[in-house]
């Protein structure tokens, strides 16, 4: 049996803290229905839609070298791209196979681009913080697990006192409790697992056949083994769902208690992602229903005393996300939320994007691509920007909104030596409109992100965007909710 917090122990929590910061939402139907639109989900800002040709490997290199005068800690991402079968609504750069002799030659291409990265970094910068993420990292066998942790801590200072973020996606059809005893061994300490639905018609229809026991054998051998955080990911919008079935899913996640929750909204693009093609558009639930999923799931979640953090995801209260966002010390990155604002983020892998200093670069999205650059020495950057100081200034005000619901005038102003109200007198008239539906407060001294305005809290962002005010026509972002 798992071993789940006793009832009412997250309430009380939630209560307990409840007086530091208003951490509550209001899910107001009419609103959403008026402002669901496209947008960008600013897990950075230029989002990669702006990303160029010009900034390539060589300028990347330059601007690596120069960010070891900062001495900020790294961060590493691995991607792993292989899944031993495709999930239907998938919009990850992932290779179905399952033939596993393909994975030895892609991280030996990855150990090479260790090599190659880490030789622009000075030596005594440590990794605050690591990520495996896919495709399905434990695609892999637990002897490469192994040699690819043995191989970064060749390459890179990892901190070793278990403070640091070390996490993995996991798919729970691909581990067992030893492969989790393994992980923490090698310095894991968080893992988020994928569910989306234990809906067996649900799972079916989106080819992911995953039974609960195999979930729940996943999270008590994380728990045993001694794993800091576990989140778990769901799915709303996939075909036959209905917000009774859906609660239903809800109600067995809740009655095992993770610490954090991301409840995803599907978004059905299947000119752009070819296995959506294989799902009947004509068993996805209508939008009407999918917001009374969102609004059903919401309420139970935050009455059963998590706490809505933004942008899909919940946690506990006393969950270090929760704790970020009271203090203030919250960001958000390629991997969602954060608590590791500064770190200097190094993207390893196939299609891969890194963060150093005021850059963003993204490797390959071809394998046999990043297979030929690696090959020949080369770093496997192709693309990326270098954000210029309004760029700096427009993420800084987007990054406090997203990730705290809250914009102090002052702060921005003496950080980046301007007039607020000046310099973003267009972005503050488009904020009429939400201030007088309830969305937020808008005063001289700043913004304050309403509950009922969380949900929407791209609409409010997308008001600091020079890059989508100066677009016509549709560019590809999924909806906001």
């Amino acid at each position: 049996m798992l071993d789940t917090p006793t009832p009412g122990s997250i309430g009380d929590a939630s209560t307990e803290m409840a007086g530091a910061d208003d951490q509550s939402t209001v899910f107001d139907l009419e609103l959403i229905k008026r402002y669901d639109q496209s947008g960008p989900r600013y897990t950075s800002y230029p989002t990669a839609v702006e990303f160029d040709p010009a900034f390539d490997a060589e300028r990347y290199a330059e601007v690596c070298r120069d960010s070891n005068a900062s001495g900020r800690p790294l961060s590493l991402y691995f991607h792993i791209p292989f899944c031993d079968t495709v999930c239907f609504y998938c919009a990850c750069n992932k290779i179905a196979t399952k033939d596993r002799s393909k994975a030895q030659p892609y991280l030996d291409r990855v150990y090479r681009e260790m090599e190659l990265q880490s030789a622009l970094f000075d030596d005594d910068r440590v990794v605050d913080q690591l990520h495996w993420g896919g495709g399905t990292p434990t695609f892999i066998s637990q002897a490469q697990m192994r040699e690819l942790m043995d191989q970064t801590r060749k390459h890179f200072r990892l901190a070793d006192d278990d403070q640091g973020e070390f996490s993995i996606e996991i798919d729970p059809r691909e581990a067992r409790g030893d492969t989790i005893q393994l992980l923490r061994d090698i310095g894991f300490n968080r893992m988020s697992l994928g569910v989306q639905d234990f809906d067996e018609r649900v799972q079916k229809a989106v080819n992911r056949i995953q039974t609960e026991a195999e979930t729940m054998e996943v999270l008590q051998a994380a728990r045993d083994t001694g794993f800091r955080s576990i989140s778990i990911d769901l799915i709303y919008g996939l075909p036959f769902q209905t917000a009774e079935s859906f609660m239903d899913t809800v109600e067995r996640i809740i009655a095992v208690g993770p610490d954090r929750l991301s409840v995803f909204n599907y978004a059905h693009l299947p000119t752009r992602f070819m296995p959506q093609r294989r799902i009947d558009e004509e068993n996805l639930p209508p939008p009407e229903v999918k917001l009374e999923i969102l609004e059903a799931t919401t309420k139970r979640l935050t009455d059963a005393g998590w706490l809505y953090i933004g942008m899909d995801h919940f946690a506990r209260p006393d969950d270090e996300l929760a704790r970020a966002q009271r203090d203030g010390t919250l960001y958000r990155n390629f991997q969602g939320y954060s608590t590791h604002a500064e770190c200097d983020l190094i993207g390893l892998g196939v299609t891969s994007i890194g963060k150093v200093a005021n850059t963003y670069g993204q490797n390959r999205r071809e394998l046999d691509a990043y297979y030929e650059d690696i090959d020949a020495g080369r770093l496997p950057v192709f693309r990326g920007i270098e954000l210029n100081r309004d760029d700096e200034i427009r993420r800084d005000v987007i990054t406090r909104l997203i990730c705290h619901f809250r914009l102090d005038f002052a702060d921005v102003e003496r950080l980046w030596g301007l007039d607020f109200h000046e310099y973003f007198g267009d972005s503050l008239a488009k904020l009429d409109g939400m201030v007088s539906d309830g969305l937020l407060d808008l005063d001289s001294h700043g913004i304050r992100v309403r509950p009922k305005g969380r949900f929407l809290i791209r609409n409010i962002c997308m008001a600091f965007d020079a890059y989508l005010a100066a677009k016509t026509g549709p560019v590809g972002f999924s909806k906001v909710i």
